[in-house]
C-alpha cells in the first residue's frame, strides 16, 4: 500500500478509503481532487513577416532587407550552435546544447505507479535561456 518512511507505515488516502468504505470513496476523492487550472488563452506569437515589419518601421529600412537579415541570422545561429554548442543573441537569449545521458531500461516508480521504461540513448538537446533584462519583465 505504501512505502515505509523511518519505520512508520504509510497508506494513501485513496487506498484507505477504498479498503474501508468503498461507497464513500467517490465523495472523499472528489473533495481531495485539486482544483482545475484556468484554461490559458490561445496566444499566437509574432510571425517572421510581422517581426520584419516591426523592425522595418523602427529602423526605417525596407522590409525585404530585414527579411534577408532575419534569414541570415537564423543560418548563422544554426551553424554556430552546431559547431560550438553555444550562441548568445545580445539582448535576447543564449542558445546552448546539452548532452542528456543515456537511460537504462527498467522499472521506475512515477507518481506512485510502477512503470516499465525503455532504454534511451544519449542525445543532445537545445535549450534557450533568456537574458536578465527579459527575466526582469516578469517579476
Amino acid at each position: 500500500f505504501g512505502s515505509s518512511h523511518f519505520g512508520s507505515s504509510y497508506i494513501s488516502a485513496r487506498a484507505f478509503v477504498e479498503i474501508h468504505t468503498p461507497l464513500a470513496a467517490h465523495y472523499l476523492l472528489a473533495a481531495m481532487a485539486p482544483k482545475a487550472m484556468k484554461a490559458m488563452k490561445a496566444v499566437t506569437s509574432i510571425s517572421k513577416t510581422g517581426l520584419a515589419e516591426a523592425v522595418a518601421t523602427a529602423t526605417e529600412l525596407k522590409k525585404s532587407d530585414i527579411m534577408k537579415v532575419l534569414t541570415s541570422l537564423a543560418e548563422v545561429v544554426q551553424k554556430e550552435v552546431k559547431k560550438t554548442g553555444k550562441v548568445t543573441l545580445p539582448g535576447m537569449c543564449m542558445v546552448k546544447t546539452r548532452l542528456k545521458p543515456a537511460t537504462k531500461a527498467g522499472k521506475r516508480e512515477m507518481f506512485g505507479k510502477v512503470c516499465v521504461v525503455k532504454a534511451k540513448p544519449a542525445r543532445t538537446v537545445v535549450k534557450a535561456f533568456p537574458v536578465a533584462a527579459i527575466k526582469q519583465l516578469f517579476k
